[in-house]
């Protein structure tokens, strides 16, 4: 996992629906939880099937946590540890290689934005991470303009004052090539961004630091691998959502298939669910 907040790491609470159907579902849940680093409380519902985890952790990991039981979960929607809504947006990124992930972006606070998801299909190490100024993929990630930069400062790290509002640093694949990350940023809003595109890129961002032509404008961190424009998303108890209306998908049918395209409608091996979702 990478984060970029140290040791000031902001709880968030997360909405899942679970497949619940008595107590010892609910004392599963509640022990698949218990004691784990960075999960603050845990909150059980049977009688909804919902699960509220206040935690600093990504919400894959705690999916992970969760679906460990044998009961499958799906994030419903993401809200501040006071279980306010201050805005939610997610992006779903895509190319022509292998890369693909979920982003999701939480306002939790007034200054400050989490930016957490899971990226796959990526090569192992460093990759530059960046909001772009347009939301549009007609020709892939190269039509999504430069760097999110409404205040026309140079390129820089996410720690920086001068840098690219769009500037969210570097999120690290492991030897799988997934990368798993939560970043806090005090400079980024999401009512700033939506509408706008997500990019992951094939290389390190140098920070602005590597003394290269492009350093100070891209931090060269090589070709656009894959993207996603940035929607909003629901927030806490805002998605009642049992059926997908546009294919009679229940929540649970959903969870296992790809989010469009080839497969959405046929069942998916269950050896293999996406595992950013």
């Amino acid at each position: 996992m990478a984060s970029d907040s140290g040791d000031r790491e902001t709880a968030c609470t997360l909405e899942f629906a679970v497949q619940m159907t008595c107590q010892s579902c609910v004392d599963a849940v509640r022990r698949s939880l218990q004691g784990v680093a960075g999960v603050q409380s845990v909150e059980v519902q049977l009688e909804n099937q919902m699960v509220l985890v206040q935690t600093t952790l990504p919400s894959q990991e705690v999916q992970a946590l969760l679906e460990g039981t044998g009961r499958q979960a799906v994030l419903k929607g993401m809200g501040t540890g006071l279980l306010q809504n201050l805005g939610a947006a997610v992006a779903i990124l895509g190319g022509p290689g292998p890369v693909q992930g979920v982003v999701r972006f939480l306002q939790l606070t007034p200054e400050r934005c989490l930016i957490e998801g899971t990226i796959d299909g990526l090569e192992p190490g460093p990759h530059g991470l960046h909001v772009h100024q347009f939301g549009d993929l007609t020709r892939n990630c190269n039509s999504c303009g430069d760097h999110f930069n409404p205040d026309g400062t140079s390129h820089g790290g996410p720690r920086d004052s001068d840098r690219h509002r769009g500037d969210l640093g570097n999120v690290h694949a492991d030897a799988n090539g997934q990368a798993i990350f939560r970043i806090e940023d005090e400079q980024l809003k999401v009512w700033d961004v939506i509408g706008r595109s997500l990019v992951i890129d094939e290389g390190e961002d140098d920070l602005g630091r590597g003394g290269h032509p492009l350093s100070k404008i891209t931090g060269n961190s090589g070709e656009r691998l894959a993207c996603g424009i940035i929607a909003r998303s629901a927030g806490l108890f805002q998605n009642p959502k049992q059926i997908c209306t546009c294919d009679g998908l229940t929540i649970w049918e959903e969870r296992g298939r790809p989010i469009a395209g080839k497969g959405r409608k046929e069942p998916s091996q269950p050896s293999q669910p996406p595992a950013h979702l």
